[in-house]
């Protein structure tokens, strides 16, 4: 039998009742868990090795104790931004990470302006170029700590001072001199995007444009990659990092160029490291420019706006030189901050003073997002004119006609 339907209706509205009770209970109580904010306590992501992170640990436990930082490591550090965002119940307050991913978050609009945390003139040492690593249209979205570059490395055992090459060709007639019976007269990843770079840039061209372009240059970006085949024709065909390593560091390749990540396996294996600047190209005057990669500080915006004097505090503190000199002595990391070089200490370094001349000619990593695809169609285009043998002109066309599409189906 079925109940009236007054008595229905009551029931009904009942429920509702109780379920709009309910709700208002939890509404506070959600609202009071989530939106506690821990304002001294800033959580930081990176992907850096151990030294890194206690030298920045040890300086700001002294240089900022009233805030409480807690450094976390991430393997996936850009997959896993990507995946929070600006979530204030997931997402960090801050991450260090190389400058080149700048583009991609900031056009997901969750990092800060940097520049607005920031006293006026505090960066006024820095390096320009680490300035424009982390400046993103006009925008600064990190704090720059520290760079890297490639360097020109030999070992003194078999390459004498006096015979570091000073030019391309230089380089080529030591090559042709001694490189012959497994052994090598120069080294380096060839066929790599990044350390090729060095060689476009050395003819004037470059990957991709601040607006997107790709190969902006063409003729010399060309031009580059027959200039560097006869170089190529005389290093092993194997490119990748663990080859050129394992044969620099056995003393089966007199040079190489290649990052200060090398530094301390050939310290190890007791190799009389020199190192020297990079060749200039005869053809052009131009530099064998490496790309940099800036290491800095993001911060996101809901750190910015709602843990504001944390993140100003550990910002200035990190503004000072000393922790740039504390990286240096720990790491070998060159500083952002020109006024770190003045330190007797890091004055004697010879890798770090390198990183430094060489700022004045390496060219940061592109931070824009078109520069995620362009990293795969250099690759293919180097593997195919380098290890395969293939016509410059021919794939070439084929690369910048790939990048265009890629590009365009990012808009």
């Amino acid at each position: 039998m079925r109940p009236p339907i007054r008595a229905f209706w009551r029931c009904v509205m009942k429920r509702i009742i109780s379920l709009l009770l309910v709700a208002a209970l939890l509404v506070p109580l959600a609202a009071c868990g989530g939106g506690s904010v821990e304002t001294n306590k800033l959580t930081v992501w990176h992907d850096k090795e151990d030294a890194v992170i206690e030298a920045l640990s040890a300086y700001l436990a002294e240089a900022a104790p009233e805030v409480e930082v807690v450094f976390e490591k991430k393997t996936s550090l850009t997959d896993s931004l990507k995946l929070v965002g600006n979530d204030p119940g997931s997402a960090p307050d801050m991450f260090i990470f190389a400058h080149d991913k700048i583009g991609v978050f900031a056009e997901m609009g969750i990092l800060a302006d940097v520049n607005t945390l920031l006293a006026e003139g505090a960066l006024d040492n820095w390096l320009p170029m680490t300035i424009e690593a982390a400046s993103y249209k006009g925008t600064l979205y990190q704090l720059p700590l520290y760079f890297e570059t490639l360097l020109f490395m030999y070992n003194r055992r078999y390459m004498q001072d006096e015979q570091v090459p000073a030019t391309t060709e230089e380089l080529y007639a030591y090559m042709e001199a001694n490189t012959g019976r497994g052994r090598y007269g120069f080294v380096e990843q060839h066929s790599t995007a990044y350390y090729s770079a060095a060689w476009i840039h050395g003819f004037g061209g470059s990957i991709v444009s601040e607006d997107g372009t790709p190969f902006p240059e063409p003729e010399a970006v060309k031009e580059a990659l027959r200039y560097h085949l006869k170089f190529v024709a005389l290093m092993p065909g194997e490119t990748e990092y663990s080859t050129v390593n394992t044969l620099f560091l056995e003393g089966k390749a007199d040079a190489t160029i290649g990052g200060p990540w090398m530094v301390p396996s050939a310290r190890e294996a007791e190799i009389d490291l020199g190192i020297a600047p990079m060749p200039t190209v005869d053809e052009t005057g131009l530099a064998l420019a490496p790309y940099s990669g800036v290491q800095g500080v993001q911060v996101l915006k809901y750190a910015a706006e709602n843990k504001a004097e944390a993140v100003k505090a550990v910002l200035a503190a990190l503004c000072a030189p000393q922790i740039g000199i504390d990286l240096a002595l720990a790491s070998g990391c060159a500083p952002a901050n020109a006024a770190c070089y003045d330190d007797p200490a890091v004055a004697e370094d010879e890798m770090v003073q390198s990183m430094r001349a060489t700022a004045e000619i390496a060219i940061p990593m592109p931070n824009i997002p078109e520069m995620d695809v362009m990293w795969t169609v250099v690759s293919n285009l180097l593997t195919d004119v380098n290890l395969s043998g293939a016509d410059v002109d021919a794939s070439f066309d084929e690369a910048l006609s790939e990048a265009e599409s890629l590009i365009a189906n990012m808009k």
